[in-house]
């Protein structure tokens, strides 16, 4: 039993470590958050999809002006989608660094990626608030 305590111990301290570190990151300066939703064209296959996923993943670690990404699929109740399935959520410190990242040739080449696979897309940027 004292190992489950020890280990729940140690995963609740990174977890308010993460909580923050993303506080700070919001409390010190403005953000800007680049917001993509992708819907997919009727027939593209997981793998094709997951090719998407893992690629706008791995621009994170490509360009540094990214300060922050998530994603995720769409699970709302209200219907009100229109056919969009995926969210892309990245984060910049300026509109600068967003305007590295639109012509970088990594963010390019995952274009390329997700074009063929691609019904339509939104994209909404703001400064959080």
């Amino acid at each position: 039993m004292m190992a489950c305590n020890t280990e729940n111990t140690a995963v609740q301290k990174e977890t308010d470590e993460i909580i923050e570190t993303k506080s700070d990151l919001n409390m010190n300066q403005e953000l800007l958050r680049h917001v993509v939703l992708i819907k997919f064209k009727e027939g593209t296959s997981p793998e094709d999809i997951a090719k998407v996923e893992d690629a706008f993943g791995a621009l994170e670690s490509k360009i540094p002006e990214i300060k922050g990404y998530e994603w995720g699929t769409n699970n709302s109740p209200e219907g009100a989608d229109k056919g969009f399935t995926h969210c892309f959520f990245v984060t910049f410190e300026s509109e600068e660094g967003r305007d590295v990242y639109l012509p970088h040739p990594d963010h390019k080449a995952f274009v390329d990626v997700l074009v063929p696979h691609m019904e339509d897309v939104l994209v909404v940027d703001y400064w959080a608030k």
